[in-house]
């Protein structure tokens, strides 16, 4: 699978899970365990794509703006995750927080794979696609077993 097909089969796996915890109530199982799958992913996520595909694009001098402000969406998202972490799944906050979260990951998702992708296709090689492509599974997968490990 391509680099672009990795990375959007993730988004198409987080807007899923996005749809789903909307669809749950309160503080309970199936909102815990959808919740944290999402946390997961996202997370897992975002660390294989910078180390991938933007660690590539910041050392470009054309792409470094788009790329370093879609690496900051990366951290914006973090936060808002860690407060959803530390809030009341049960609480009107936590949803009306989940769903600026969704906002502003459907934002990042579909600028990625409008703009981002295109630049990219532009500046990087199919040959050097795929060793990124491979960069990021690897590194999602070790982001994952980390994640169950601690």
């Amino acid at each position: 699978m391509s680099l672009y097909a990795e990375i959007k089969s993730d988004h198409d796996l987080h807007r899923d899970l996005i749809g789903k915890i909307l669809d749950t109530e309160g503080d309970s199982a199936e909102r815990h365990r959808l919740w944290t799958k999402f946390r997961n992913d996202l997370e897992a996520h975002a660390a294989a794509e910078e180390q991938s595909l933007y660690a590539e694009l910041i050392a470009e001098e054309q792409s470094q703006p788009q790329a370093r402000h879609s690496v900051s969406e990366h951290k914006e998202s973090s936060d808002l995750v860690e407060k959803l972490d530390s809030m009341d799944m049960s609480s009107p906050e936590w949803l009306q927080t989940f769903k600026t979260l969704a906002e502003d990951l459907e934002h990042h998702m579909t600028e990625e794979e409008r703009d981002v992708f295109d630049d990219a296709k532009e500046m990087i090689g199919d040959t050097r696609a795929e060793e990124l492509a491979t960069r990021f599974r690897l590194r999602k997968q070790h982001e994952l077993e980390d994640q169950i490990a601690a």
